[in-house]
């Protein structure tokens, strides 16, 4: 994924949450008998807002990724029962059944790599079966629209995570 990818920024964000949990697990606490209590009540105050606040991004993220996947995966089958396409519209079909096949792959491994996939990846329910060729193009023109439609939405939702 290029670094511009809206769901990198979204993956990057869950990495820098992990490192700096990290880093905070490994700091040493020195002695606090020297600083006030209020000012220890308020720290501690403003570290459970920002562990709440980071739980509920992450949470977010999780439904979101989640979400792209079993879309992708609902999409994938939807391409394939349009086969039997005009062969003029063949190798676009070929080419983004691919695309979206390679970009859910990509995306449960990322979902793998940080512990959000769930144990078991989305199936694929009963697709539609297009008999004749009107009914053919008919769905290629619905699946297509509403696949653009599907991946605006997800680059959107997928942006709000990057933006501060």
């Amino acid at each position: 994924m290029s670094p511009e990818h809206p769901l990198s920024s979204a993956l990057q964000l869950i990495l820098w949450y992990e490192a700096l949990w990290l880093v905070r697990a490994a700091a040493p606490l020195g002695p606090t008998s020297s600083l006030p209590q209020s000012f220890l009540l308020k720290c501690l105050e403003q570290m459970r807002k920002v562990q709440a606040d980071s739980t509920v991004l992450q949470e977010r993220l999780k439904g979101c990724l989640r979400q792209l996947h079993s879309g992708l995966v609902l999409y994938q089958g939807l391409l394939q029962a349009l086969t039997g396409l005009p062969p003029e519209l063949t190798p676009a079909l070929e080419t983004l059944q691919l695309d979206i096949g390679d970009f859910a792959i990509n995306l449960w491994r990322e979902m793998e790599e940080l512990g959000v996939a769930p144990a078991v990846p989305p199936t694929q329910g009963a697709m539609p079966a297009f008999t004749s060729a009107f009914q053919r193009r008919a769905g290629g023109v619905l699946v297509a629209s509403n696949l653009q439609s599907f991946l605006e939405l997800a680059y959107r939702a997928l942006r709000s995570f990057a933006k501060p």
